[in-house]
């Protein structure tokens, strides 16, 4: 277990952090001391829980050795107790999938509907509320960065930051098309329609990471808000838009009533994804990752969500299913989220730390 968890690296690695943490200026930058403190507990977590196995597993070996070989009773107990260190280890296993250089990190989730009005604007909505409730079972925390509704239903596009201990390791398999096939509920007629919604996950940056944004290279326009908010929101200009001049990247946030915290939040997504093309660019994969990238239109999805004729919920990368639609609208994606981390072909393809986007239809 030492080796496969990786554990003299993590001890390493405490020691070196925990050094850092009694610098005398270590608390001068608040937000870069919590993330220390923030990965020595993430990589203690792995410590301890190797000690507590291996001291049961331990005490297992010992009672096995002194169990009689006619006691039922006590031979039943001991097969529970196995089950159950073989489960916890299972668990870690998994969690050890988790291990690209940024899967510890919180997670920045975008929602972006693709052609077809107020149809896929509806769809993306459902996306938003599926994220929500699947953050709320694994007891993560969510902050709304943007939020843009749709003129009929739905919405044109939302940003949502999610807290929670390898949020990024987890949502990274959730980026691509989602494809919803269904009878349209805005069709008169009642026709089958087929919607498309573009999802994209990044990692928050820590401020301890370098990405340089001068001043001189970012456009700031401030603008009213739009949609549901309060008087204030949408008769003081709080909303801000980031324009990064050298990448053409555009950023929007317009969920806080301050512009100041508005203003905060469009630079963590801004330092979020120039962190993303940095490392594409390191990688030196960066045409690849682009060729990969997929049109949020009919033939790249990496997902269907089938209401009729049939109820299917269906990942085209594992070929993992299943027929609850509605348990998976209510946010059960771990079955999806797990059998793509579980292939190690595309857990590592979707890494960003290999700078390239791809799933296996390529």
């Amino acid at each position: 277990m030492r080796g496969f968890f990786d554990l003299d690296t993590r001890q390493t690695k405490i020691a070196q952090l925990e050094k850092r943490s009694t610098a005398e200026d270590f608390w001068n930058d608040n937000q870069a001391a919590q993330d220390v403190l923030k990965e020595i507990s993430a990589h203690k977590k792995w410590v301890q829980a190797h000690e507590s196995i291996a001291s049961d597993l331990g005490d297992l070996i010992e009672l096995t050795e002194l169990t009689e070989d006619d006691d039922g009773a006590e031979a039943q107990e001991l097969k529970s107790n196995a089950d159950s260190i073989a489960q916890r280890l299972e668990e870690l296993e998994f969690e050890a999938l988790l291990s690209g250089p940024d899967d510890h990190r919180d997670a920045i989730l975008t929602i972006h509907p693709g052609a077809g009005g107020t149809e896929s604007q509806d769809w993306a909505d459902m996306l938003f509320r599926m994220y929500n409730r699947w953050v709320e079972r694994r007891g993560f925390a969510m902050e709304l960065i943007d939020y843009q509704p749709g003129e009929e239903a739905g919405l044109k596009s939302a940003a949502m930051e999610i807290k929670g201990e390898y949020a990024y390791g987890f949502l990274k398999a959730e980026s691509g098309v989602h494809r919803l096939v269904r009878i349209s509920p805005f069709d008169a007629s009642a026709r089958r329609h087929t919607s498309f919604v573009s999802v994209h996950v990044l990692p928050v940056i820590s401020s301890n990471v370098e990405i340089e944004i001068k001043d001189e290279e970012v456009r700031v326009d401030t603008y009213r808000a739009s949609g549901a908010g309060g008087q204030h929101v949408n008769k003081t200009s709080s909303a801000i838009r980031l324009t990064h001049e050298p990448t053409g990247i555009v950023v929007t946030c317009q969920s806080e009533r301050s512009q100041h915290k508005n203003r905060d939040a469009a630079f963590r997504v801004l330092r979020a994804r120039l962190y993303e093309l940095q490392r594409q660019e390191e990688a030196k994969k960066m045409q690849k990752y682009e060729a990969g990238k997929k049109k949020i239109e009919w033939g790249s999805q990496i997902r269907s969500y089938v209401f009729h004729p049939y109820n299917m919920v269906k990942d085209h990368r594992t070929d993992a299913e299943t027929g609850n639609v509605q348990a998976v609208m209510d946010g059960d994606i771990d079955r999806f989220i797990e059998a793509y981390l579980s292939d190690p072909e595309l857990n590592d393809a979707l890494s960003i730390s290999e700078g390239n986007t791809k799933d296996k239809s390529e």
